[in-house]
């Protein structure tokens, strides 16, 4: 069998250099063509969100060493924030508050049980990033008390999961956490 040769690092590091000028330059005659055809609406910016969303995803992916629950917790904030920009450039009709980040903190949750269940034994290296997404979860009751989101129960749905998730682990994996604890705490 014939294998393709592996990149060094300099190569990699040079093909990265090229994607990046010619994103950037994409960027900006996206933003010009925008200006020259259509000023009033800033479908350029939309497109330039996608751009900076996949250069977040690919150098995040590509970094050694990179921690699973990690990049699940860069992949929800990023979607997320995505998804508000461009809510907000259509005028803000809620929908990514309603449906798309519930959305994206469900599968994130979900997502965090089966690597819990798979690698319970790493329990420890994904806990501040399953805290972190139980956070993210429950900051919609204040959108729910303010009355912010009309559609209530998709993240009422993910509040719920987000908690049972944490109890679901914190139980599977109670032994290694109380370990853990008395490791780093000296209790």
């Amino acid at each position: 069998m014939i294998y393709p040769q592996k990149l060094s690092s300099k190569n990699g590091q040079r093909i990265l250099n090229i994607l990046l000028i010619v994103s950037a330059v994409i960027a900006i005659s996206l933003i010009i063509i925008n200006k020259l055809i259509n000023p009033n609406i800033h479908w350029a910016a939309l497109t330039n969100c996608g751009i900076i969303y996949i250069w977040i995803t690919v150098l995040y992916s590509i970094k050694r060493g990179t921690n699973i629950a990690g990049h699940v917790l860069l992949q929800t904030i990023a979607i997320s924030a995505a998804m508000l920009y461009i809510d907000d450039r259509v005028g803000f009709i809620g929908w990514s508050i309603n449906i798309a980040i519930p959305i994206v903190l469900i599968i994130a949750n979900i997502t965090m049980l089966i690597l819990t269940l798979v690698s319970y034994k790493k329990y420890i290296k994904y806990a501040i990033y399953q805290l972190v997404i139980v956070i993210m979860s429950l900051i919609s009751i204040f959108f729910i008390t303010n009355n912010l989101i009309e559609m209530k129960l998709l993240s009422t749905i993910a509040m719920i999961i987000s908690v049972l998730n944490l109890i679901i682990t914190l139980i599977l994996c109670y032994k290694d956490i109380k370990d853990a604890l008395v490791r780093k705490i000296h209790m």
